[in-house]
């Protein structure tokens, strides 16, 4: 079973909330420079930003980290739109692994 930890859920928030902000700037970004159209790119930032924040209040549950993982590859996606986000994308799911796998690891040796 998975065991959600406290600083799991800690640092995955802080990952998703500042993931959230990132990709609701690229709304703008894909209509005003990549001329998406504004329905488009408003369901996807926006979308994508609200999703991020309602899993972040979520990671109580293990649940909730599959959820989050797939808002990685949805970010990555995003790139498609705005291509700045296959790097940007990558660099938050890099940065999702590493708050669960090093949380993971300091609660794990603390227990001990």
């Amino acid at each position: 079973m998975f065991e959600v930890t406290p600083g799991m859920r800690r640092l995955g928030s802080s990952v998703l909330g500042m993931e959230a902000i990132v990709v609701a700037l690229t709304t703008p970004v894909a209509i005003v420079i990549n001329h998406v159209q504004p329905a488009l790119a408003v369901t996807v930032g926006i979308g994508l930003a609200i999703l991020c924040v309602v899993v972040a209040g979520m990671l109580k549950r293990p649940s909730a980290y599959i959820a989050g993982s797939v808002i990685q590859v949805l970010a990555i996606a995003t790139g498609f739109l705005v291509t700045v986000m296959f790097f940007l994308g990558a660099i938050f799911a890099a940065l999702w692994i590493t708050a669960i796998f090093v949380a993971r690891r300091v609660e794990g040796t603390t227990k001990r």
